[in-house]
């Protein structure tokens, strides 16, 4: 029941995805709590993620701004550091909490024309804060857009090179977490879950495809009016069962 319960929840998502852009993501990241312990729902959801953003890179892969990567992997190496080096292996609750924040705090975001993600400095802000939030909430596509808003490059640019980044973040938090899985929490994967990851992957790549179908039929009104509300509402919505979820713990 709980494989099945996943494998529905990755189509249903991949395909909000294709259509929202994260807020699937998002949704699957609080199902797999639900269902799984932390370090195994990292893991799956970064494999799923990594698939959906690599196939999507790979397509677009003559678009991306390479300059952009070797700042970006020098943050990302500044973000795994810490964890590696503390272990770090967050509770449910403290991760829900992080998820609901990501697209919450993205209204908070300063109107500066500096971060420029082709600038090294900036791309090294992003890579460093970008991944150290993935590893935190296993989502951070609000604060990714932020790096690129400022950014004069064209939408096929934008998206195969977030694209690329958001791929090696969803790596490092499923290497990290596998193996925090076996030598910080001392609960192994399930051996089942090599034929669960691999349907998970063909699922992710089926509705990403099909979302992307449904957002062509989408009117660009109803996705600028709609699409924030839902990821907002999202965001409360697993703030608020971290919240009580800390508080119920507590008592």
């Amino acid at each position: 029941m709980t494989i099945a319960l996943i494998l529905a929840t990755v189509l249903a998502t991949s395909i909000l995805s294709g259509v929202a852009g994260m807020a699937g993501g998002m949704i699957l990241m609080a199902v797999l709590l639900a269902v799984t312990p932390v370090a195994h729902a990292m893991v799956l959801h970064g494999f799923v993620q990594s698939i959906a953003n690599g196939s999507r890179f790979w397509f677009l892969r003559k678009h991306v701004v390479w300059e952009v990567l070797p700042p970006y992997l020098l943050g990302t190496v500044f973000a795994v550091g810490p964890f590696l080096a503390l272990s770090v292996l967050p509770s449910k609750n403290f991760v829900l909490i992080f998820l609901g924040l990501v697209p919450l705090a993205s209204h908070l975001q300063p109107n500066t024309a500096e971060l420029d993600i082709r600038k090294p400095w900036t791309a090294f802000v992003c890579g460093l804060l970008v991944v150290f939030t993935q590893l935190l909430s296993g989502t951070s596509g609000p604060l990714l857009d932020f790096f690129y808003q400022k950014s004069p490059l064209n939408r096929f640019q934008i998206v195969a090179s977030k694209a690329l980044t958001q791929t090696i973040g969803h790596l490092c938090k499923t290497g990290y977490y596998a193996y925090a899985a076996y030598v910080v929490a001392d609960s192994p994967l399930p051996s089942t879950w090599g034929w669960l990851l691999i349907a998970a992957g063909v699922l992710a790549l089926v509705g990403t495809r099909f979302g992307t179908h449904l957002l062509h039929r989408l009117q660009e009104q109803t996705f600028q009016k709609y699409v924030p509300w839902v990821i907002d509402v999202i965001g409360v919505v697993c703030v608020v069962q971290g919240v009580v979820g800390l508080f119920q713990g507590a008592a």
